[in-house]
């Protein structure tokens, strides 16, 4: 489908500059777009990928720096709630209502290779693809355009909602949901929540175990990806746009907000919290209940709220357990201070 800049412009309130009667086909996020993509910044951390970007326009704060006239730009106070219109214009995938059949089956043009097993009451949608040795067990939901590897475990009661990818070798254990709606919402002028509708999906690569009861959410635009080998401990939750890399290690009670990206051989231990936006890179171990808010850009042992490194972290929890005393000590040393000052005064 091809959509005329202009038409996206004034759908969006917009003005342009560049090329108003070209037409993009796609949306995708700044650093992944390409050459016939609309995309968007509305934050100033990614203005650094304006420089790079391979996309045909962008939506764009008036007040941004505009260093490239190659690109054609719709100008608008808000970007995030632009593209909100324009995917629901364009993007946005239409759920097929047709009921559910009580025992197993299969959609029409689904693709079962030999030897995939399906178990009871499972419910596969329509042009989706299950690999060789494949088992799937009951209870689980399939929807359409989903697309599973070989020598994979699907356990009882999961779901995994459209256009998801699982690659080959996986694992995903029971109450686990692949592809929900990732939390996005814009506040509209009387102060209530307008959906912003998540047409992305997930994609896990080969190897990767996830645990039960995990919640993988789909991307507003483009992909969640879960890196080769990577490993979910249950209860873990992965929200919209996030990037985990290879071989990362995510222990129980986790969460990390959208559009972060952890790197590889990383280990979040049990009950961390990761904030949206932000990076950690390789080699990097997060201890359990810690708060990541900052970007962490050099390898190491990291603890703490904020998270800090550990050596650094040992030794402000040794002041935090002292203050009592310093307290104590400091009164006594205006105590004595004060004694002195009697004495010279008088």
């Amino acid at each position: 489908m091809e959509i005329r800049i202009k038409d996206a412009a004034d759908l969006v309130g917009g003005s342009i500059i560049g090329d108003s009667d070209s037409t993009f086909r796609g949306i995708a996020k700044i650093f992944d777009a390409g050459s016939e993509d609309l995309t968007f910044l509305y934050l100033p951390n990614y203005l650094k990928h304006l420089d790079t970007t391979k996309a045909k326009v962008v939506l764009i704060k008036p007040e941004f720096e505009r260093k490239r006239d190659d690109l054609t730009y719709i100008l608008v106070d808000n970007p995030d709630k632009a593209l909100q219109k324009i995917v629901e214009k364009y993007f946005t995938y239409e759920l097929e209502l047709d009921g559910v059949d009580s025992s197993a089956s299969v959609g029409d043009g689904t693709e079962v290779s030999d030897g995939a097993a399906l178990g009871k009451n499972v419910v596969v949608g329509k042009n989706g693809k299950i690999g060789k040795k494949t088992r799937v067990f009951h209870n689980t939901v399939i929807m359409d355009n989903v697309q599973i590897g070989e020598n994979c475990l699907i356990y009882p009661n999961v779901t995994i909602r459209e256009n998801c990818i699982i690659g080959n070798d996986v694992i995903i254990h029971s109450g686990s949901v692949i592809g929900s709606d990732g939390f996005g919402y814009n506040p509209n002028a009387l102060g209530e929540f307008d959906k912003v509708p998540q047409v992305g999906n997930v994609i896990i690569e080969d190897k990767v175990e996830i645990g039960s009861n995990v919640s993988i959410d789909r991307a507003a635009i483009g992909s969640t990806i879960i890196g080769f080998g990577s490993k979910l401990d249950n209860l873990v939750q992965i929200a919209h746009n996030v990037e985990i890399g290879k071989n990362t290690a995510i222990s129980a009670q986790s969460g990390v907000s959208g559009s972060t990206k952890v790197g590889n051989h990383v280990i979040l231990a049990g009950q961390v919290g990761v904030a949206g936006h932000i990076e950690i890179c390789d080699q990097t171990i997060v201890g359990a209940q810690t708060g990541v808010s900052k970007s962490i850009k050099k390898p190491g042992r990291y603890f703490g709220y904020p998270a800090k490194e550990v050596s650094q972290s040992h030794r402000l929890e040794g002041h935090y357990r002292s203050l009592p005393k310093y307290a104590e000590r400091i009164s006594e040393l205006e105590k004595k201070l004060s004694e002195l000052e009697e004495k010279l005064n008088r």
